[in-house]
């Protein structure tokens, strides 16, 4: 390496062998490291990348983007006098070399936060503001990764998120998003994690609210849900997933919001994703049970929806999939019954009981525990869903759980519950809305 190194400074021989040598050489690691030491190597490189000879520009170019994925921040903060250079080639005329620009810039600013102090007064945001509007889908793509990466910076919600408010940035990412279907699906999926990064900010989510980003993004869903059959195209779950996630985070931050999408056929994409993705990505299950929890938790009208839809036997087939769905299954079961006496009616009238007595059985004391609570509220509400609960062996059920100190006072509450007409309880309010996903 310090051979070629060195035949690069005197400018000797075959200068782009040697630069192709240097680009294998600095895949690895080490090399890298030491590499960035040697006198003079990144003001050479740059020397190169900066020429006018277009194919000595892009192996310059390529080297200094195997230098990017290194995981030293040493080695990012060596590349620091280059990212100006950077920056000016993403306005060139070249598409692959704004690419690997691209790349390249969001490699670094994963590593070091100096890189990020130096990009931002340089105008980071700006350019990419530029970059936005692009035709070329590898562009975009490469874009939507330098902004997902900026946007996870600890430093993101007081340095960047502001910067990225105050540009064209939030309206043409949400475009582009919506458009996935019709164009480029990769960079729809980078510029929908975008969205994500920003909601977990409350001054963005506002903003986007604003944008119309709830309807804009339900709608999407919907199309979405429409594509999925055997022929789909390849990695649709990686725009779904953001897509799920972004909405449930907006309806998180902001109560009422629900009106904004208040179309049962919200509800039923969310079903047709679930059957379509049970079995091999099951991350999709729980982000769409997420988004139902949040969508059913103040608004009665999808509790409505889920119940005369019949949508509820298809969820109860989830109850016993996982920890996590388990609990979130029967979260969403609490949603409904805290809506009263008519909804706790209709979930009784379901097959509901019979799945909750084994599910009191699980060694789990979160899903246990939600059990309980839904069983309260449907006791509480319909007192002939505790004769049932009783006449199926739901005090023994019950009784197990006495010795258990985290559940043993909420199931004491529900035996003494059972043993009177309608009481009183200790029980807290059920879980509605769950926090924010990072």
């Amino acid at each position: 390496v310090l051979e070629l190194l060195r035949g690069l400074q005197r400018g000797s021989g075959d200068r782009k062998s040697s630069l192709s040598h240097l680009r294998w050489a600095l895949q690895n690691k080490e090399t890298q490291q030491k590499f960035v030491r040697l006198d003079g190597s990144i003001r050479t490189l740059i020397g190169l990348f900066t020429s006018s000879l277009a194919d000595m520009q892009m192996e310059a170019a390529r080297c200094l983007h195997e230098l990017s994925h290194s995981s030293d921040p040493a080695v990012a903060e060596a590349c620091l006098p280059v990212t100006s250079y950077l920056l000016t080639y993403l306005s060139g005329h070249s598409i692959e070399l704004t690419e690997l620009c691209l790349y390249t810039l969001g490699n670094l600013v994963v590593e070091s936060e100096a890189v990020r102090k130096q990009l931002l007064p340089q105008g980071i945001i700006p350019v990419l503001a530029s970059c936005i509007q692009s035709p070329h889908e590898a562009v975009l793509e490469g874009l939507g990764y330098v902004l997902s990466q900026l946007l996870q910076a600890k430093e993101a919600p007081t340095e960047i998120i502001p910067l990225v408010l105050d540009s064209i940035l939030p309206q043409h990412m949400l475009r582009l998003v919506c458009s996935g279907l019709k164009a480029a699906v990769g960079a729809a999926m980078e510029f929908a994690w975008c969205l994500h990064y920003m909601v977990c900010s409350p001054a963005a989510s506002a903003a986007l609210l604003a944008l119309g980003a709830l309807p804009a993004l339900a709608m999407l869903l919907m199309d979405l849900a429409s594509e999925l059959s055997p022929d789909a195209p390849e990695g649709l779950e990686l725009l779904i997933c953001p897509v799920l996630r972004c909405l449930g985070n907006l309806l998180a931050e902001e109560t009422g919001c629900e009106a904004q999408v208040r179309d049962e056929r919200l509800l039923i994409a969310l079903f047709l994703i679930l059957q379509h993705f049970l079995q091999q990505h099951s991350f999709i299950v729980q982000e769409c049970l997420w988004l139902l929890n949040n969508l059913t938790a103040d608004e009665p009208f999808f509790c409505s929806a889920l119940l005369s839809l019949d949508l509820l036997p298809a969820l109860l087939q989830l109850l016993p999939r996982s920890q996590l769905a388990g609990v979130l299954v029967l979260t969403v079961l609490c949603n409904i019954a805290v809506k009263g006496p008519a909804y706790c009616q209709q979930l009784h009238q379901q097959p509901a009981l019979p799945l909750l007595l084994p599910t009191l059985a699980l060694p789990d004391p979160g899903v246990v525990g939600q059990c309980l609570e839904l069983l309260h509220l449907l006791f509480l509400h319909w007192p002939e869903a505790a004769a049932d609960f009783i006449r199926q062996g739901g005090h023994q059920a019950l009784e197990q759980h006495q010795s258990t100190p985290e559940l043993q006072e909420r199931a004491q509450a529900l035996l003494d519950m059972v043993g009177q007409p309608l009481g009183a309880s200790s029980f807290s309010p059920c879980l509605t809305t769950l926090s924010t996903f990072s």
